[in-house]
């Protein structure tokens, strides 16, 4: 329960930002506000829970960040009368929880709770996962091709053959695939795909 104590606010909008923070502090929760997650950035923090407003491409970018900073904090979005759809793909994008606004200070301590707890009950494997698919994100069609040949055990001559380019090409998509998923060997990058769930 330790985890609520800090809570990492993003909203572009002042007055909601303002009005979530006295709701939250009112309740003994310390609350960071940031305005965007560029913001966020530059000021890491150490631990806590980020509650971000829903909009396009938000989650996806604090994810992108947390990535590069090695970290992982459990995300609840939040929106104004958010439908169905909007929910289940901000989830799908990776926040464990997602709070219609307003809402009361005692319903929110109350999500915050549960998110928190099955973010715990997640473990690191949510961060792993994240991670893993950031780091693949970043591949091009090609290196990621590549990369699901060699965690299928294909040599570069069979990963050539299956996709028709010659064995050096192929060494060269790999040191490129290997490089940008920061892996040092083979078997990183064979884990990185299994995390992110590009092999079963």
């Amino acid at each position: 329960m330790d985890l609520i104590s800090n809570l990492i606010l993003i909203d572009s909008d002042m007055r909601r930002r303002a009005a979530i923070s006295h709701v939250l502090s009112s309740g003994g929760i310390h609350v960071e506000p940031f305005e965007n997650i560029p913001e966020l950035a530059m000021a890491w923090p150490r631990s806590g829970v980020v509650l971000i407003h829903d909009q396009a491409g938000a989650i996806d970018e604090l994810i992108e960040s947390m990535a590069q900073h090695g970290e992982w904090f459990p995300i609840i979005a939040f929106s104004e009368e958010p439908g169905a759809q909007r929910i289940v793909q901000a989830i799908l994008d990776g926040a464990i929880d997602y709070i219609a606004w307003p809402i009361s200070p005692e319903e929110l301590t109350d999500s915050l709770s549960k998110a928190i707890t099955r973010a715990e009950s997640m473990g690191n494997a949510k961060l792993r996962e994240v991670m893993a698919r950031a780091r693949v994100d970043r591949l091009t069609r090609r290196e990621r091709e590549v990369l699901g040949g060699v965690a299928s055990g294909l040599s570069n001559r069979l990963i050539g053959e299956k996709l028709s380019i010659s064995p050096r090409t192929v060494e060269i998509h790999r040191a490129n695939m290997l490089n940008k998923l920061g892996a040092n060997h083979t078997s990183d990058a064979i884990r990185i795909a299994i995390e992110a769930s590009l092999v079963n």
